[in-house]
């Protein structure tokens, strides 16, 4: 019985609940209260749309010294820091055996040529009696037989006199062979380095190491010139273009901005991090920034002159539409207004449709209603400021 009772009181209350609902009974108490709020001027200024991006430095170059043949490594002429010449020697290897195999290739051309030299009395010998005999058989003095013996014995000093001179040609060759890889002891900078400032970063081996081919020796970065590697997200991907110009920051010179430009973009986003490779050049004369660096770049995608512009914060959403409230301050009351914004920088956001002026609230607008009641915690120095200077003619002054 209990029970039933319980059921039948919740039940009535319902009913009553419902009625004075649909009777309008019930009081509005979002619309009937008056909320405090803040409230900031519209204002008309020049608004940028700048993002701050982050990344690395890295040398415009960077390459491996390594020799290109085994050896003990004799010396090395250079240190980490050393800037480098074009064509600079760097290590020497020990190259007595590369010298011994040079004199070599050298006693074998001799000996190509000395051969080459001895067989052409034998072929001058073959030719001269080829010809006496082609006389004489031409006349029906000798035999077909003494002929083809003449020709064949002339043909067979002709092919030696081939051999010969091959050999001498892969003499001269083998010659040359050894000479190069008794270059290769000397260890270069290449010279093709153009206007580049080049230096030691690395040095991987000491004297007297044994060294196999291709192993390191140091590494020489160019850093006249820096590249900034910076990724950007889906969102601001299509808004970057080659030839934008960069600030780039760092906390080693805090008090210094240094100028890029980007040159390459990605053409291509990473699948697990929906982000593009952006690399910004940057000129380094001064060689104050190093590869490795971590730097901020600032990226300037566009610019609007004499926007309307609103306090991020006075950005609401009701029912799906975004705005914000007018505040009339005659009034004090609050009117919500639909917008369509446009670049958003900081903490602050450009309107682009409709046009609007006065003063949109900043604090306290997630309470208010379209038509809602507002108080002015310094609701006289407002009007104070409305009267002595409108905010947009301020601006315009």
């Amino acid at each position: 019985m209990i029970v039933f009772i319980g059921i039948g009181a919740v039940g009535w209350q319902v009913l009553l609940k419902s009625s004075a609902e649909k009777k309008g009974l019930r009081p509005n108490h979002r619309r009937a209260a008056t909320v405090a709020v803040e409230i900031a001027p519209i204002r008309r200024a020049t608004i940028r749309d700048i993002k701050q991006f982050t990344g690395s430095l890295y040398p415009v170059s960077e390459i491996v010294v390594a020799p290109k043949i085994a050896g003990r490594l004799e010396k090395i002429f250079v240190h980490i820091g050393d800037r480098l010449k074009n064509g600079q020697r760097i290590a020497v290897l020990d190259d007595d055996e590369y010298r011994q195999q040079v004199i070599q290739a050298k006693a074998e051309l001799e000996v190509a040529r000395a051969n080459l030299l001895e067989q052409q009395n034998p072929l001058q010998n073959a030719r001269k009696e080829y010809e006496r005999i082609a006389a004489l058989y031409e006349k029906k003095i000798v035999s077909e037989s003494a002929f083809d013996k003449a020709l064949s014995e002339l043909k067979t000093q002709e092919a030696k006199q081939s051999v010969y001179t091959a050999q001498v040609s892969e003499k001269e060759a083998a010659l040359e062979t050894a000479k190069v890889r008794l270059s290769y002891t000397q260890i270069r900078l290449t010279a093709d380095n153009g206007e580049g400032f080049r230096v030691v970063g690395e040095r991987f081996v000491d004297d007297g190491a044994m060294l196999a081919a291709n192993t390191p020796i140091v590494s020489v970065l160019d850093i006249g010139t820096l590249i900034a590697v910076i990724y950007v997200i889906e969102r601001d991907y299509p808004k970057v273009r080659p030839g934008m110009t960069a600030s780039i920051t760092t906390d080693a010179y805090p008090d210094r901005t240094f100028a890029g430009r980007v040159v390459r973009i990605a053409p291509l986003l990473k699948e697990k991090s929906r982000e593009a490779r952006v690399e910004i050049e940057i000129q380094n004369k001064e060689q104050r920034l190093k590869p490795g660096m971590f730097v901020r770049a600032e990226i300037q995608f566009d610019e609007h002159s004499n926007a309307t512009i609103v306090p991020f914060s006075a950005l609401v959403k009701r029912e799906g539409v975004q705005g914000i409230f007018l505040a009339d301050i005659a009034e004090k009351k609050a009117r919500f207004v639909g917008v369509t914004t446009g670049i958003i920088n900081g903490n602050d956001a450009e309107v682009l449709k409709p046009d609007l002026e006065g003063w949109a609230v900043v604090l306290g607008q997630h309470l208010l209603e379209d038509g809602g009641a507002i108080l002015l915690p310094q609701s006289n120095a407002v009007n104070e400021s409305r009267e002595k200077l409108h905010p947009i003619r301020k601006n315009q002054e």
